[in-house]
């Protein structure tokens, strides 16, 4: 089966997935805009990473308009659409989702912010949308350019019905599998979102509190045992909300610190990028919502509280 694969959103997350689907071959169209896109359309998407390594990939690209255009004289849709947009930019995605899917699309979100897909399924319910999320450390640092941090890709996309004999998502495990990329299609979705959740939004809280980049939080002290703190936070939270996160004590903070300690010192979140050059971020998705959701479950979450606490008022005073 030769599937269509669309990415809306080429930044650190969807570049790299569109770069190396294209690579290996798959029909995959970027969706981009500005200086960025002419750059995708005339010299590919270059990827950064170590010192001095920088790989150039060929992509087809496009913008929202000029894709509709060609929908409406007869080009076909996707099989299969993967949101990588930031949290805050999802309701704008869901009209021109609409126009540009065929009826049989499938909508792969993986986006940081816990729940996006069922979210995403209430506004799309004439589509099949899966829940699903990414491990990438990626960010744009120019117009078609890519710095990656760290070696990880991998996808983690399921369904809530806990099948996984969908014919499509069987083909984008295969798919991405040859493209380099690893694939997790989960029978245990929730689980498995949350549990990216339970990583991305304690590394963004304890980042943006202490101003860190990973080199801070991989070795002992202050910092890294903040991270742990907001970890056992998450997992307190996940046991009220009946999906728990360990079959053992301490499982998911060893799992999580395995992922950070092998990040690029360098390494930082998008939302702390975000904050730190004014721009709007996810900072609601991934500090306040876990604040809310304490108070909904009745779960006492101080190093949470604390952090958003400090992170209102640094938002407040710029």
């Amino acid at each position: 089966m030769k599937l269509r694969y669309m990415i809306i959103g080429a930044g650190g997350v969807g570049g790299p997935v569109g770069a190396y689907l294209s690579k290996s071959g798959a029909d995959t169209t970027l969706i981009a805009r500005g200086k960025h896109l002419a750059v995708l359309q005339e010299h590919g998407l270059t990827l950064v990473s170590g010192e001095n390594e920088r790989e150039s990939i060929p992509v087809k690209a496009i913008d929202m308009d000029g894709f509709l255009a060609a929908r409406e004289q007869g080009a076909p849709a996707p099989d299969v659409i993967f949101v990588c947009v930031k949290g805050y930019s999802l309701a704008d995605t869901v009209p021109f989702i609409r126009k540009a899917a065929g009826r049989d699309t499938v909508v792969i979100p993986v986006l940081n912010i816990y729940g996006t897909g069922r979210a995403l399924q209430a506004e799309l319910p004439e589509l099949l949308v899966t829940d699903g999320c990414i491990y990438i450390s990626a960010n744009r640092i120019a117009p078609g350019v890519i710095q990656k941090h760290g070696a990880i890709c991998r996808i983690v996309y399921g369904l809530p019905s806990h099948k996984t004999d969908h014919p499509v998502l069987q083909q984008v495990e295969t798919d991405l599998k040859n493209a380099g990329i690893d694939p997790v299609y989960s029978p245990y979705v929730e689980r498995d979102t949350l549990l990216k959740f339970a990583y991305v939004s304690p590394n963004a809280a304890c980042g943006q509190y202490y101003h860190a980049k990973a080199a801070e939080m991989q070795h002992p002290g202050e910092v890294r045992d903040s991270f742990v703190r907001l970890m056992k936070e998450v997992v307190a939270l996940a046991d009220k909300m009946g999906i728990p996160l360990e079959s053992r004590r301490g499982e998911l903070v060893e799992r999580n610190l395995r992922i950070l300690d092998a990040l690029a010192p360098t390494a930082s979140t998008s939302m702390q990028r975000d904050m730190e050059a004014g721009k709007q971020s996810e900072v609601d998705g991934l500090i306040y919502q876990v604040v809310r959701l304490a108070e909904q479950y009745g779960v006492d979450v101080p190093e949470y509280r604390k952090i958003a606490e400090a992170v209102k008022k640094q938002t407040e005073n710029k």
